[in-house]
């Protein structure tokens, strides 16, 4: 097992101003299918726009704990941590 592996949480606002939060291990190829219509039903629904935020953690649980959190703030909490990542 490789443990210089990193894993990114990440969040792309799409074309109607929606935000998506997920996470990865390769954030370019993830980004990419999520443009493809092949990344999540939500961004297949919701044409992403731009990738406006990401955040690099050492495991896939971290990575997956902030991704929960994320997801559960609100929309105005959401664009505070795009404007300044902590």
């Amino acid at each position: 097992m490789n443990n210089d592996k990193k894993f990114y949480v990440y969040i792309i606002q799409t074309i109607t101003d929606k935000l998506y939060c997920g996470y990865t291990d390769d954030v370019q190829r993830r980004y990419k299918l999520h443009c493809s219509g092949k990344g999540a039903k939500f961004t297949r629904a919701n044409k992403p726009k731009e990738l406006v935020y990401v955040k690099e953690f050492n495991s896939k649980t971290e990575a997956q704990k902030e991704e929960y959190r994320i997801k559960h703030l609100t929309k105005k909490k959401k664009l505070e941590l795009i404007e300044c990542p902590v």
